[in-house]
């Protein structure tokens, strides 16, 4: 039944994928509002024949579709500042599809514009993230567009109800009841949720992984890779520079095939609950390895720290969907700064699954062999450092004295 009345939209541009959510959302925006539908679809190297997408939403009933290609603004202006920032979400989510969305609704906003429409639509559910990092973007580009949220408002309660009503208005999808688990895939990562990984202590099924050989068939043959940064940003492979599309691609294809990049955590949602989510992001997983390795070699020690004290406060802002905030405009500030000398090569392992570091160097570098040496050096007078050790344990000589010495 149509919902009537003033604040009824008239043309609705959808976050549009082609996967269930949103195939089924076209019809039913169209069968509840009785408005037209404009579906974007962003092209962030999900590896997918865009054009059929497109084919499949005019097919549902779309009355405009609009397919744009944002790899380029997706790595250049996201995905590399986000390593640049060192930004990993509880130690081990890579922020993949969080570092996504906000340009994907950037992008929505601006064809909602071109179109002259007076609301936009995702397919995010209500349980998860994803709402709040479209949401929080429409808000920051125009507060007054209207923000239709299917999953809120709808009365099917899950991915087996839409599966139903896709059969039952002949929309053609791929999930089935058998594998209902959600899949997201950009040139950064691909993720895996939902269906039979809700248990978590089901190891995922090795038919779900499309990036990543099984790092127990990784070749015994270990590769050697170096990565090249120009103030914190990657522009070279193997001494090859390339443009950032085709270096995450690179990347990707050498991590992939030795296995590395896999990830299962069980996360914390924005909205309060657990949740667990298998991720494989072979190239950024090379890149942060890379990045913090260069770091070490080039940024002074305090710096170091105050970086990286704010690793969690970055990964957190672009987990719970605030790129686009005051907050994350201030942080960027102080990460730029840092990344003013982070310029230099490094050499890494790749093997079964693993990167280690074999090496760096950096024309700006802080390492000093003739400071660092264990053998005799006419810089450094070890003496000193009995009056340096001195001045910091008075503190403890006078805990110590007040409280009657330590306890064994």
């Amino acid at each position: 039944m149509e919902k009537h009345g003033a604040n009824r939209p008239l043309k609705v541009v959808l976050a549009y994928s082609g996967g269930l959510d949103t195939s089924v959302i076209i019809t039913w925006l169209k069968e509840t509002y009785g408005c037209s539908v404009v579906a974007f679809c962003a092209d962030l190297g999900q590896g997918e024949d865009l054009e059929e997408i497109r084919g499949k939403a005019e097919a549902t009933g779309a009355s405009e579709v609009y397919v744009r290609d944002l790899r380029a603004e997706f790595v250049s202006d996201f995905v590399f500042p986000m390593i640049q920032a060192g930004a990993i979400y509880e130690d081990g989510y890579l922020l993949g599809t969080s570092i996504a969305r906000p340009l994907i609704a950037k992008a929505q906003m601006e064809i909602c514009r071109l179109t002259g429409a007076d609301a936009v639509a995702h397919g995010a559910t209500g349980k998860g993230n994803d709402q709040v990092r479209f949401e929080m973007a429409y808000a920051y580009f125009d507060p007054k567009v209207k923000v239709i949220a299917p999953w809120r408002e709808w009365t099917m309660e899950s991915r087996s109800d839409l599966i139903h009503y896709a059969k039952k208005h002949r929309i053609p999808i791929q999930a089935t009841l058998e594998k209902p688990y959600s899949i997201d895939r950009n040139l950064l990562h691909t993720s895996y949720e939902g269906g039979i990984l809700e248990d978590p202590w089901m190891a995922p099924p090795e038919e779900i992984f499309s990036l990543t050989v099984n790092p127990v068939n990784a070749p015994d043959q270990p590769a050697e890779v170096i990565v090249s940064f120009e103030k914190g940003i990657p522009f070279a492979i193997n001494g090859n520079i390339l443009d950032p599309v085709t270096l995450l691609t690179e990347v990707n294809r050498l991590g992939g095939e030795h296995g590395i990049g896999r990830v299962d955590l069980v996360e914390s949602r924005y909205v309060g609950m657990k949740s667990r989510g298998v991720y494989e992001t072979p190239g950024g997983t090379i890149l942060h390895a890379a990045h913090r390795a260069l770091e070490t070699l080039t940024l002074d020690r305090e710096v170091l720290n105050l970086k990286a004290s704010l690793v969690p406060r970055i990964a957190n802002l672009i987990y719970n969907g605030y790129w686009f905030s005051p907050e994350k405009e201030a942080l960027w500030s102080l990460v730029k700064k840092t990344q003013e000398r982070v310029t230099g090569d490094v050499r890494l392992l790749l093997s079964k699954g693993s990167v280690r570091v074999l090496g760096r160097r950096s024309p700006y570098s802080l390492y000093r062999k003739d400071l660092a040496t264990f053998e005799k050096d006419g810089v450094y007078r070890q003496a000193d450092a009995g009056g340096f050790i001195n001045i910091l344990a008075l503190r403890l000589k006078l805990y110590s004295d007040q409280v009657g010495g330590g306890e064994f």
